[in-house]
């Protein structure tokens, strides 16, 4: 595939040590040889594959810097083209620079995602690859690191490959039955074929119910600290982080606005959220505060609801409480705050919490427990129940093998009702199409617009 030559800097803005000009495609040597004398005396085109260069860049043979240039040639480039890296000095007016002399010499700067985009289109990488990309760049801990990594390297695309080829065994059968009926193949599916694809049936289904998993060790716990006023929110969200985030008074309504803060569980990011204390209030401020706490609750992954040791439930916790009732109690700990108090607390009105934990976030009494059971509640079996498996992390990807999972029980049905093989076609399209979708082999540009525009401009 043909493409005119792009460029970009590589390197984040601003001053450093080294700045990265990179330039991809087909005249990426003419323009090198034109901006570029090598201290070894070679003619560019001499130059080995895949190596290090060190030279000068000039202008009208002005020399503008020192440098070593990477030279990657041909279709086993991170672009699948003539790849040139220009390793500067780095500084935000040189590497532009730069960046200048490459493009008045005849290439035109790169969009958001281009370099990856080009490696997609010539083959040197499918689409769950090109989003590994950006999930590498993105990661947020170790462990979602090694499932991008994984992703990148090809797991999850050699596990779509094998569940597509089990599907066209199937479509070979059928297409041969109703093509030829004169070869007098047998028109019921043999029991291996059928086998097939209860194969596909659960081994989509293990990556759709992975997911839930991946989205966790990718982008972390939304976890939303919600109680009345004055319970000791925002003291929890200190003793968690470890420092003084947000203020703490005696004075009921103090935080009106949402606190943000991420720690680490084991590996995996708590983003906490400090919310206004819910209740019914006259105060026009603290009112915007709750009804953004209410907001919060909703999207949350996991809800920490504080109340308080030191005193009987009040009206404001059971309306709290009954407002997770509906959707949130599973993902609800109880938190149980002040027990450095006397206690006169009872539990019996909001007796559908499962998990109760007792802490004073004025001592840190309980607080590494805390971090124990909220691992334990929501992380533990979700995220190393698939250590060594194949895990998806992506939305695309799971509304794909939602519609491909549609596909296989359909299949299945015809198959256990004796309904004419010829009614199999479509669903047997569908089923490869939407595994298609997934590594790109069937994509549309505004598929692939909405997937790049997330790179920046030098990947």
């Amino acid at each position: 595939m043909i493409f005119d030559t792009i460029t970009a800097i590589s390197t984040p803005v601003g001053d450093g040590g080294i700045g990265i000009v990179r330039i991809s495609g087909e005249d990426a040597l003419h323009i090198l040889e034109k901006i570029f004398i090598p201290k070894s005396g070679k003619k560019i085109n001499d130059l080995s594959n895949f190596s290090i260069n060190y030279g000068h860049i000039h202008d009208n043979f002005s020399i503008i810097d020192e440098v070593l240039v990477s030279v990657m040639k041909g279709h086993k480039t991170y672009s699948g083209e003539n790849i040139i890296e220009i390793n500067c000095h780095g500084g935000y007016f040189l590497v532009n620079r730069i960046l200048e002399i490459v493009l008045k010499n005849g290439v035109r700067l790169a969009e958001k995602g281009e370099f990856t985009r080009r490696g997609f289109l010539n083959g040197r990488i499918d689409l769950i690859q090109a989003e590994a990309t950006i999930d590498i760049i993105n990661s947020k801990n170790d462990k979602s690191n090694v499932l991008a990594i994984n992703q990148l390297r090809g797991d999850l695309s050699d596990k779509i490959k094998s569940l597509k080829k089990l599907i066209l065994d199937v479509a070979a059968h059928i297409n041969v039955v109703l093509d030829y009926p004169e070869e007098g193949i047998d028109d019921p599916i043999p029991s291996n074929l059928v086998e097939n694809l209860e194969i596909v049936k659960k081994e989509i289904g293990d990556l759709i119910n992975s997911y839930e998993s991946g989205k966790i060790i990718k982008d972390g716990i939304k976890t939303a600290i919600i109680g009345k006023p004055n319970v000791g929110k925002s003291s929890i969200l200190n003793a968690l982080i470890k420092e003084e985030r947000a203020i703490v008074t005696n004075i009921p309504g103090t935080t009106r606005d949402v606190i943000e803060e991420s720690i680490k569980i084991k590996g995996i990011n708590l983003l906490l959220t400090d919310t206004a204390g819910i209740r019914n209030t006259n105060d026009f401020i603290e009112n915007i505060g709750v009804t953004k706490a209410k907001e919060i609750l909703k999207k949350a992954d996991l809800i920490l609801f504080i109340i308080d040791s030191s005193k009987e439930l009040e009206n404001e916790d059971i309306e709290i409480y009954n407002s997770l009732l509906e959707e949130k109690i599973d993902k609800t700990i109880g938190i149980i705050n002040k027990i450095d108090i006397k206690k006169i607390l009872h539990l019996d009105k909001v007796d559908k919490i499962k998990k109760w934990i007792e802490i004073s976030a004025l001592t840190n009494e309980g607080i590494n427990k805390m971090e124990n059971e909220i691992y334990d509640f929501i992380i533990k079996e979700k995220v190393e129940k698939y250590q060594n498996k194949i895990i998806i992390t992506n939305i695309r990807h799971k509304s794909s093998l939602d519609k491909v999972m549609v596909a296989i029980n359909n299949l299945l049905n015809i198959i256990r009702e004796g309904f004419p093989m010829d009614l199999m076609a479509i669903d047997i399209r569908d089923a490869l199409d939407y595994l298609g979708e997934i590594t790109g082999e069937i994509s549309s540009e505004d598929l692939l617009d909405h997937i790049f525009k997330n790179f920046c401009v030098g990947k």
